[in-house]
């Protein structure tokens, strides 16, 4: 080859190297990255290693001190210019220098570097300046501000210019827009992207509501927690008050009440310290998660000192008997709160497991039972909840469990008996605010209701009532209760009493009292005569009414007070007296409606309808509440009623109109009908013993002895006439000018009947059959045989033989 083209290819070869510069923008760019990343980490390690007391352009040190930042001098007065200038921004300014050496040393291009330093920089400007907005970022090294001066500055220009919140929001936009411009943070994305992770977790959502309902119905099983006492005194459970309190003041209803669940125990606060007691337990979760709300129950004022006159004297001088004679209350029971709490979790459970859901609202305590108020959810029908009666007592382990309506509120009373029930004593409605301040004669002691309110009822307004009740129930307690009641009110000379005891076991203790208007009855047939005889009184009492022009007895009463002027003299001249109200008695019924059922049930019904106005006011009473012993026309004309525990439904039907007298726990449970109500009450008869009583009689009868009137010991003739008789005065047998023509009549025939007197005689029927009951006795007629007419036992010329001597 020659030699002139081996050179020729030595130049080829050699051109590109020789066009190719030293540094080209590739290899530039190469540098400059790797130099931008050795700053970024002699940034990083200067400002790690930053102490304050290290020399700096703002502090001194003397020679020789040993510089403790890891890149020397450089690094300390590097790092402190730094935190001066940008506080705690100064490290993003090394992320800042790797961010750009790494694309240099990799070769991508930078697009917009100018629109990217111009975000870093507002980057660096608005994070500075929201750290100085942040009260409580910390200084660095303990003295330099969080944003630095750089912070410092932008924070005094937008505060001049937008306020403090305007500034934030200012700076807050100018983050958001640095990192739109410096990365690829997009708002329709970041939009996008926040709504489709927030799709992941609907399933988890719903997964732990569906969890939260399964635990909120098992707490609602398990747990019934007592939160919160309102009440006179700040305690859970009620101190036992002494007996010298218990005396004084009857106890106050107690209430409890159901606040969210949650709560925690609160005391009442200053201004509800005279409330009533309530005790409030926190509503079961299934209830309140629908966000229902419960009424506060009504405030009952507490009962407070009796009042000061319960001795007196009548106008006569009686002297009322002192509240001493009765035996004082014992010490109240106290309120077991676990026992709240477990009875009201079995309720729930119970009605639970037969898929009747709800809640328990309210709880209140009484003295013989605790009434639990169940709200039920949508759809549960009220008659699905008393089908569980007999499944609740099993529950409870009660003897018998009531289920009733509340009035005004969508609530059901379950009426659950106490484990200790509380013993009611007549003392403490003698010396109640409720009785001593009743103005009537005739106030009786009922009892306590199931929130253990004092009750007291007045008879005169009743105006009569019907006792029924079996054998234990408390009947014949609750009548003692009543009668003590008005010997505590009334003298002998305002209420007189007329007891008619067929039994002969009751009402012998009142023997001789100075209020009886008669001995006490224990006769059936004299019994019927006494309630003829009231009737005549009735009928004379409503005469004098008239006469002087008076609508009842309380206006009659009144013409005789001081400041009257009236003529108190009748026609014959006679001084009229204040007219007394008559109570009268019947133990059992049942006894004189076998023996003389149409004259008793006459006479009842009689004074029911008419005796209210001149004061005469019946208490009937039987064991045996059967239709043939209350009849239609008695039960008619008795509105106000009391049912003790009675032995099926049919007698609580028969006496109430309506179930629920079977359920009572006896003792004095009772369930009371007022006037003019048909709604129900159930009520705790008092207990008075045989020795109170007698203690009560012992002080009447040491002050008088009774006054009897004799006309109602006298036999009563009925003053049934012919239809065609315009007479009607009073018959006596032996004196009946019809007597000898019926003799004959019936001797002459040989018959003897009724409907032959009439015929001949023109009678009516009552005085007929008198006439034949007449021969009867005189031996002229058999006595009746069922449906076999009666015998004539004389031949007809007997008449002629005894001639005008026949009576």
């Amino acid at each position: 080859m020659p030699a002139s083209s081996l050179a020729a290819n030595s130049r080829d070869e050699e051109s590109p190297s020789a066009k190719t510069p030293l540094l080209d923008g590739r290899r530039l760019a190469e540098l400059v990255g790797f130099l931008l990343t050795v700053a970024g980490l002699l940034t990083v390690l200067s400002l790690i290693s930053y102490l304050p007391r290290d020399p700096s352009l703002h502090s001194t040190a003397p020679s020789g001190t040993n510089v403790h930042n890891w890149i020397g001098l450089v690094g300390a007065y590097g790092a402190d210019m730094l935190f001066q200038g940008f506080g705690w921004v100064a490290g993003l300014l090394p992320l800042a220098f790797f961010v750009v050496g790494g694309f240099l040393l990799t070769g991508q291009p930078i697009q917009a570097p100018y629109i990217k330093l111009a975000g870093i920089v507002m980057m660096l400007g608005s994070v500075a300046a929201l750290l100085e907005f942040f009260p409580y970022t910390p200084r660095v090294g303990g003295l330099i501000r969080g944003g630095g001066l750089l912070g410092y500055l932008l924070t005094l220009a937008l505060v001049r210019i937008f306020n403090h919140v305007g500034a934030i929001i200012v700076a807050g936009t100018l983050l958001l827009t640095s990192l739109f411009l410096v990365t690829r943070f997009s708002f329709s994305a970041t939009f996008h992207f926040s709504r489709d992770r927030a799709s992941i977790f609907k399933p988890l959502v719903a997964r732990w509501a569906d969890w939260r309902e399964r635990r909120r119905r098992e707490k609602a099983k398990k747990q019934v927690e007592i939160s919160r006492v309102i009440g006179k005194e700040p305690t859970v459970i009620q101190k036992v008050v002494s007996k010298a309190a218990a005396t004084s003041a009857a106890p106050a209803p107690r209430a409890i009440s159901v606040p969210p669940p949650g709560g925690a125990f609160t005391r009442p606060h200053a201004n509800e310290s005279n409330d009533p007691t309530r005790l409030r337990i926190p509503l079961p979760p299934v209830a309140r998660a629908r966000g229902l709300d419960f009424d506060e129950p009504a405030a009952v004022p507490p009962a407070t000192k009796p009042a000061p006159r319960i001795v007196g004297r009548g106008a006569h001088g009686f002297k009322l008997p002192n509240s001493t004679l009765l035996r004082p209350p014992g010490a109240e029971q106290m309120i077991d709160e676990d026992e709240l709490k477990e009875r009201a979790q079995q309720l729930v459970q119970k009605f639970a497991e037969f898929d009747v859901t709800g809640a328990v609202t309210q709880i209140h305590p009484g003295p013989v039972v605790t009434t639990y108020e169940f709200k039920p959810e949508a759809g549960i029908k009220y008659s699905r909840i008393t089908s569980l009666v007999d499944d609740l007592c099993l529950a409870m382990r009660a003897e018998s469990i009531l289920v009733e309506r509340i009035p005004g509120k969508s609530t059901i009373g379950i009426e659950v008996p106490n484990v200790h029930r509380e013993t009611i004593h007549l003392r403490e409605g003698i010396e109640s605010i409720e009785f001593a301040g009743s103005a009537s004669k005739m106030s009786i002691f009922l009892g306590k209701d199931i929130t253990g309110k004092i009750k007291v009822s007045d008879l005169s307004s009743m105006p009569h009532l019907m006792i029924a009740g079996s054998t234990g129930s408390g009947k014949s307690v609750a009548i003692n209760s009543m009668i003590v009641s008005i010997l505590y009110k009334a003298t002998p000379d305002e209420v007189k009493m007329i007891m008619i005891d067929p039994k002969r076991l009751e009402l012998g203790l009142y023997e001789d009292i100075p209020h009886l208007y008669t001995p006490i009855v224990t006769e059936p047939k004299q019994a019927a005569n006494v309630l003829r005889r009231a009737t005549l009184e009735m009928e004379s009492r409503l005469k004098k009414l008239a006469e002087y022009g008076v609508r009842n007895i309380e206006q009659y009463n009144k013409m005789f007070e001081p400041d009257s002027n009236l003529n108190l003299f009748d026609s014959n001249g006679e001084r009229q007296n204040p007219l007394p109200y008559l109570v009268i008695i019947i133990d059992e019924l049942a006894d004189l409606m076998m023996v003389e059922p149409q004259t008793v049930e006459e006479s009842i019904t009689r004074l029911a309808q008419m005796a209210r106005a001149v004061g005469i006011h019946l208490i009937l009473a039987t064991q045996r509440p059967s239709v043939d012993v209350i009849t239609g026309l008695i039960k008619a004309n008795m509105p106000s009623r009391i049912s003790f525990r009675v032995a099926s439904k049919v007698d609580s039907r028969t006496i109430l109109d309506s179930n629920g007298a079977e359920a009572l726990l006896g003792r004095g449970d009772m369930l009371f009908m007022p006037p003019g109500s048909s709604r129900l009450l159930r009520l705790h008869s008092s207990l008075v013993t045989e020795k109170e009583i007698g203690k009560v009689v012992d002080w009447w009868k040491s002050q008088s002895q009774p006054s009897y009137n004799e006309e109602f010991l006298k036999p009563f003739r009925d003053r049934e006439r012919d239809e065609e008789t315009p007479e009607d005065e009073e018959i006596d047998e032996g004196l009946d000018e019809y007597y000898e023509d019926a003799v004959r009549i019936v001797v002459e025939s040989g018959k003897a009947s009724t409907s032959l007197l009439q015929r001949r005689l023109r009678l009516g029927y009552g005085r007929a059959a008198r006439l034949l009951d007449m021969m009867e006795k005189d031996g002229i007629v058999s006595a009746p045989d069922g449906a076999r007419p009666r015998e004539v036992l004389k031949r007809p010329d007997w008449i002629h033989e005894v001639g005008s001597s026949l009576r």
